[in-house]
C-alpha cells in the first residue's frame, strides 16, 4: 500500500524559506517518478517539481531558481526546498508517485497523492 506524507508546510512572509517534505511507505522512491504540486483556491492544480528515477529534474517557470526538488532514497522522501517565496506561492502543496509519467513529470497524471500541506506567504 503506497502513502505519501507532506510536512513541512506553514506561514512566511515574503523573501524566505521552507522545505516540504514528503515522507512514503509501501514502495521505494529510487523506483518511481516523483513530483510535487500545488493549488490555491479556486485554481487548478499545477505541477511546480519533478525528478525522473535517473534524478533528472525538471520546474516550473515560476519557480524556476527558487525551488528545488531533491530526495533522499534511504530515508524513503522527497523534498522541496523553497527560498524567496512569493505571496503567489501560497497554495496547498502535495506530493505524488507515479510508475510512468503521462504527458511530462508536471502533468498532474499521478497514481499516488500525499494529503497536502499548506504554505501562505503573506
Amino acid at each position: 500500500h503506497v502513502q505519501l506524507v507532506e510536512s513541512g508546510g506553514g506561514s512566511v512572509q515574503a523573501g524566505g524559506s521552507l522545505r516540504l517534505s514528503c515522507a512514503a511507505s509501501g514502495y521505494s522512491t529510487s523506483s518511481y517518478r516523483m513530483g510535487w504540486f500545488r493549488q490555491a483556491p479556486g485554481k487548478e492544480r499545477e505541477g511546480v517539481a519533478a525528478s525522473d528515477k535517473d534524478g533528472t529534474t525538471m520546474y516550473a517557470d515560476s519557480v524556476k531558481g527558487r525551488f528545488t526538488i531533491s530526495q533522499d532514497n534511504a530515508k524513503n522522501t522527497l523534498y522541496l526546498q523553497m527560498d524567496s517565496l512569493k505571496p503567489e506561492d501560497t497554495a496547498m502543496y502535495y506530493c505524488a508517485a507515479a510508475r510512468a509519467w503521462i504527458c511530462g513529470g508536471l502533468a498532474p497524471y499521478y497514481k499516488h497523492w500525499g494529503q497536502g500541506t499548506q504554505v501562505t506567504v503573506s
